[in-house]
């Protein structure tokens, strides 16, 4: 068994990554440090709130420069230990590079719960959701502009972790399961990221009325009994903003008949790369995922997917067509 050496948090705000780096700390026994605590003492200090700092970082350098300077000084160090920063991953080499994400309504909630304080409050849940929003959009840019890489793209990490349903206790343990080679080794050693996803927020590309055995009770009640990292990995195309099964709708389907609130994935194809024939992940999304599709997905595993503009647009042209059934 190989342990890397750091574990490193990334992800979106709101996703529980402070609650989870904490604990998993104390669970490893290794010191951690957080850079958005920094930023937060330096954005009271200046009498800014949180957002204001990081619009005031894009223009000027010395802000992002020491905070750069000291992550450099740890990695090179040598010291095992549990990094939460947004950027950590670009300066760190020997450790398991964590992204997690949240549904941004969830995110916004978790927000707006949290004892308010001079550098980060909100006065209601769609304020919350617009500002974690923005600060994520001036981070990404900056990042852009003044290192040349992109937060938002999967392929930074070596494991992406959904939180929108997962608890922290199922989050850590999964995370820790990873870090000590017990879950998803190979992956993370030959093709990562090991995606793991909510099964309620993952799209189905093909019709429930032709995938076949979706309810075959004993293979269901296997997947049951082995826990939620014990299927074999879902083939997972991402679109930037959703998540798509490419192979896997039966183990899907027997996650969220299991109440599964994590399954593992592999992730075949992101943004533009190419998924079948050519085709990129966001037009293959664009083209295989339709209304009915999602509505009869819906409807048999009693979940709820908010439909994407492609799909909202052609429900809406389905309407004003008067094609039977249109808008139910």
């Amino acid at each position: 068994m190989t342990v890397r050496q750091s574990i490193v948090f990334n992800g979106d705000l709101g996703s529980g990554k402070s609650t989870v780096s904490v604990e998993i700390a104390k669970r490893l026994g290794l010191r951690r440090v957080s850079v958005g605590d920094l930023y937060r003492q330096m954005a009271q200090e200046r009498q800014m709130t949180a957002l204001q700092l990081n619009l005031h970082a894009e223009l000027d350098q010395a802000v992002d420069g020491y905070v750069d300077q000291l992550q450099r000084d740890i990695a090179a160090s040598g010291e095992s230990l549990v990094m939460d920063s947004r950027l950590a991953w670009h300066f760190f080499t020997d450790a398991l590079k964590v992204h997690m994400i949240t549904e941004p309504g969830e995110a916004a909630r978790r927000a707006l719960l949290r004892p308010s304080g001079p550098a980060e409050s909100y006065t209601s849940l769609e304020e919350a959701k617009a500002k974690l929003r923005e600060r994520s959009d001036s981070e990404r840019n900056r990042f852009i502009v003044r290192y040349g890489v992109d937060k938002a793209r999967l392929r930074n990490y070596d494991l992406v972790c959904d939180s929108t349903r997962a608890t922290p206790a199922e989050v850590i343990t999964h995370i820790v399961d990873a870090y000590e080679g017990r879950l998803g080794a190979d992956v993370l050693r030959d093709n990562p990221p090991l995606l793991l996803l909510d099964p309620a927020r993952v799209y189905p590309t093909e019709d429930v009325s032709v995938l076949r055995d979706l309810w075959d009770t004993g293979f269901v009640g296997e997947v049951a009994t082995g826990g939620d990292e014990s299927p074999e990995p879902l083939k997972i195309g991402y679109t930037g903003e959703y998540f798509f099964v490419v192979d896997g709708h039966r183990r899907l389907s027997a996650a969220l008949q299991s109440g599964f609130h994590l399954v593992p994935a592999l992730l075949v194809a992101e943004v533009d790369e190419p998924v079948v024939g050519g085709m990129s992940a966001v037009d293959y999304f664009a083209a295989q995922v339709r209304p009915g599709l999602i509505h009869d997905w819906e409807a048999a595993h009693s979940i709820t997917l908010p439909l994407p503009e492609h799909a909202l647009l052609a429900a809406g042209d389905a309407v004003l067509a008067g094609e039977p059934g249109a808008g139910a």
